[in-house]
């Protein structure tokens, strides 16, 4: 089992930055493949950005490629994301996600992920 603790998410004007980071806990976070999901008011949770167990693939949803970057560090137990170009439309809840794989698998959909985080607010102004 895996608990996962989201940070990071803050309020930022239009065109900013922001790294979320997202701490595991557990011996075995090498063998998680991890998300990023995020839901906005009234909207369903979304897939935002993926990295397999082994760090050598990734893949991101259309609308924040470019601009996302997920990247994880397996010696600290933490996956990050990085947020460049924020856009209002950005502003959601971020979750932060595990599930365990014996592949470079990347699932895009909330039911791959049997680990969630509580999640961490990101408002972007205009």
């Amino acid at each position: 089992q895996v608990q996962l603790v989201e940070s990071g998410g803050e309020l930022v004007q239009a065109g900013g930055s922001l790294r979320l980071s997202c701490a595991a806990s557990g011996r075995t976070f090498s063998s998680y493949t991890m998300g990023w999901f995020r839901q906005a008011p009234g909207k369903e949770r979304e897939f935002v950005a993926g990295i397999s167990r082994n760090d050598e693939r990734t893949y991101y949803t259309d609308s924040v490629k470019g601009r996302f970057t997920i990247s994880r560090d397996n010696a600290k137990n933490t996956v990050y994301l990085q947020m460049n170009s924020l856009k209002p439309e950005d502003t959601a809840v971020f979750y932060c996600a595990a599930a365990e794989t014996f592949s470079n698998i990347i699932f895009t959909t909330k039911t791959g992920y049997k680990y969630w985080g509580q999640g961490t607010q990101v408002t972007v102004s205009s």
